[in-house]
């Protein structure tokens, strides 16, 4: 049967939809959108950060259009495209049945960072790819959502290693016209410009938007000519300069943010602040209130019904804090225009507000003008109760009002494309009674199905996917990444001769137990612990017949030289070393290596000084995956581990003396890994699978991947914060 060519106007629409669609980060959580963009040039994908704006500037207008003319690709577009539509538009959403309050009055979420995709580097850590996750589940859910951060023009700083082995930074530009942005216009086409006060001057600024499914995310961005340049570059870099350059951020991303939004209309019901950078919105939120004719307590206990604060920091030092003379030189016109006493503001960021020399601090602003305020983990809430018990006098610690809700991840967005395809496959293909039953309740929708608990109950069922199939999923993702750390490790060296490319391809064993550590090279997550023992792991590595390996990734932070001499000290024993071929360190980590090396991995560790994980989420990133965690019980992994799915290092406590704790977990760590994981993996049956280990993934997946996710995170936001009570 011959197929009708496409009208201009068809192909005009799907030309239009292909285009919006690139601008809606959507699809970085949908695999049949990835891979039509990948296949549109997949050199460009590849090179280009997997970006599909950038793919689409690669390909001509007329090349597209052509490439449009086969059968097959139409198809696979037009289906796209309708499901996309389709989300948009979908009215049935959990919020829309649970939360329609929410809708007409959305919850704005203030976040220094966004980790959406790598196509979008203004994220420097975890902070913002929980803030992204949230954003994403926001969608997912139909939660009435606006975000609010910056737009820096250079992102997080790219990593690379000099030939000393230190840690060396540079920075692209970050190109609004080639990334899933959009400028913020008025009805009549022309851009919103805002302004602030900071210190003595008036600082100009506009917003890109971010569409993240159905919910926005505005970035603010100070790069216009009108501005003064040292204005201008507030919004270069992610955490750049020194405490005036954090100061004037901070005042731009809460008391600006808060502006924008007045000016586009938006009247949220909560503003939700994640973390203390955006504590100076309580003080504009105090001002509009005063400005409406309200005095100073009246507006400032009104603000407090609206506002809500997450704390991601278990350590005293990590919480920002401003000198009474830092504050006083960057306030000077807001105090003015506030109409409120200058020692009045610097009260609300003080624990004693009689202490003029105590410097202002912003969680502390946070704490005392929310309606209430959580940690990360059940820890990490017990831990924030107790730093911050003086500002509640005579409140008993179990009383303090910080309570907690445990971090999660966008299941969709960090799950690799070929464990999608694998699970996928299972649900829709499958014509076995499990399969059938999963049909039945969840239909084919995978993307709602993978969040639920009764699916990956059933994905345990020996009967729906085999040991056998379970083993050749691992076998292949492991195959995978040590392919891509052969070829980030050719791109790494500069000099790199033919006879590298022979010696790189027999780095790593796709049969070896192979360990991963990839995250922030902060001093308290202890990245060497492991090789403390250096002489018995290079036993392990080297014994043939249970061989083990390990894949390192990670950056420092630019004023870290400790965290950088941890970085050095671990390229060093991969290079110079006996480790040497058993030992890889990937540069510049990035979603995409987190997202290969979350999947590849057998076990993925976790040592950091407990109780300095507030949460952690990368060890979630592994679990559908069928990679397992080995951890210290500090974070998330507290409240995840039972026993039976996973590896726990050590006990359920800790000593206070620091040497004491890394000395005994270096000893557990050990002892877990040679009494527990290396039999464990390398106990075979006749066929050769190691049935015991499986059963362990399988416990992994059914206990940990549906409970530790945004969209069960973000339901507990709305039920237990942003719904009124």
């Amino acid at each position: 049967m011959t197929r009708k060519p496409l009208t201009a106007a068809e192909l005009n629409e799907l030309v239009a939809g292909l285009k919006k669609l690139s601008r809606n980060l959507w699809w970085c959580w949908d695999q049949e959108a990835q891979d039509l963009f990948q296949e549109l040039s997949p050199r460009g994908w590849t090179n280009l950060f997997h970006n599909a704006v950038a793919v689409l500037h690669e390909v001509s207008d007329y090349e597209l259009r052509m490439r449009l003319q086969d059968a097959n690709f139409q198809e696979r577009a037009k289906a796209v495209l309708h499901d996309f539509n389709a989300y948009l538009t979908d009215q049935k959403t959990w919020c829309h049945l649970n939360a329609p309050a929410l809708h007409k009055n959305p919850v704005a979420y203030f976040s220094a960072e966004f980790g959406f995709h790598e196509s979008l580097p203004i994220s420097a850590g975890g902070l913002g790819i929980l803030a992204g996750d949230h954003a994403k589940s926001a969608s997912d859910l139909g939660l009435g959502f606006v975000g609010i951060s910056l737009f820096y023009r250079e992102g997080y700083f790219q990593q690379a290693i000099d030939s000393n082995n230190w840690q060396t930074e540079f920075y692209n530009p970050v190109d609004p016209q080639n990334v899933p942005v959009e400028p913020v216009l008025d009805v009549n086409g022309a851009r919103v410009i805002c302004e602030v006060e900071i210190g003595m001057s008036l600082v100009f600024f506009q917003a890109w938007r971010v569409n993240v499914g159905r919910v926005p995310v505005y970035l603010l961005d100070t790069n216009l000519p009108q501005n003064e340049q040292h204005f201008r570059d507030l919004t270069l870099r992610v955490y750049g300069g020194d405490s005036t350059t954090r100061i004037m951020q901070e005042i731009l991303l809460g008391i600006g943010g808060t502006r924008l939004l007045r000016k586009l209309g938006v009247q949220p019901s909560t503003f939700h602040m994640n973390e203390g950078h955006a504590a100076f919105l309580t003080l504009e939120l105090i001002r509009e209130k005063m400005a409406a004719g309200k005095n100073f307590a009246n507006a400032l206990a009104a603000t407090k019904a609206e506002c809500h604060f997450t704390t991601h920091t278990p350590v005293e030092a990590g919480h920002d804090r401003f000198t009474p003379a830092l504050m006083d030189y960057a306030m000077q016109a807001y105090h003015v225009l506030m109409n409120v006493p200058f020692a009045d503001i610097m009260a609300l960021g003080r624990v004693d507000p009689a202490d003029e020399q105590e410097s202002f601090c912003m969680t502390v602003l946070a704490l005392k003008i929310s309606r209430a305020a959580n940690g990360v983990s059940e820890l990490h809430g017990e831990v924030s109760r107790e730093m911050w018990q003086s500002l509640y006098p005579n409140t008993p610690v179990d009383k303090v009002p910080i309570g907690s809700i445990t971090n999660g991840i966008h299941l969709l967005g960090w799950m690799k494309g070929t464990v999608r395809q694998f699970w996928r496959r299972k649900l829709t293909n499958g014509d076995d009674n499990t399969a059938l039953i999963c049909r039945e309740k969840f239909g084919t929708d995978w993307a709602t199905a993978v969040n639920q608990t009764e699916f990956w109950e059933r994905m345990t069922d020996p009967d729906f996917v085999t040991d056998e199939e379970l083993w050749a999923l691992r076998y292949k993702l492991r195959r995978e990444l040590i392919e891509f750390a052969r070829r980030r490790l050719l791109l790494q060296n500069s000099r790199a001769t033919q006879g590298d490319f022979i010696r790189f391809d027999h780095f790593l064993n796709p049969d070896a137990l192979t360990i991963g550590f990839a995250r922030r090279f902060a001093t308290y997550k202890r990245a060497p612990l492991i090789f403390q023992q250096f002489e018995n792991i290079l036993k392990l590595t080297h014994d043939k017949a249970r061989p083990l390996q390990f894949v390192f990734a990670g950056k420092a932070h630019p004023r870290d030289d400790e965290g950088k001499r941890f970085i050095q000290q671990i390229i060093h024993l991969s290079k110079h070393s006996e480790l040497a071929g058993n030992l890889v360190f990937i540069e510049n980590y990035d979603i995409h290596v987190a997202r290969q090396m979350v999947s590849g991995c057998d076990i993925w560790l976790n040592n950091p000084r407990r109780p300095l994980e507030a949460s952690g989420t990368s060890g979630m990133k592994a679990s559908c995956h069928g990679c397992m965690n080995m951890s210290i019980l500090d974070g998330w992994w507290r409240e995840g581990y039972d026993g039976t799915n996973g590896f726990g290092i050590g006990e359920d406590s800790h000593p206070d003396n620091i040497a004491e704790q890394d000395r005994l977990d270096s000893a557990n760590l050990y002892q877990t890994l040679t009494e527990q994981v290396i039999p464990l993996f390398f106990d075979r049956d006749a066929q050769g699978i190691p049935r015991k280990w499986i059963q362990r993934i399988r416990r992994t997946m059914m206990t940990l991947v549906p409970k530790f996710t945004t969209d069960r995170m973000v339901k507990e936001y709305v039920q237990k914060y942003y719904l009124p009570h």
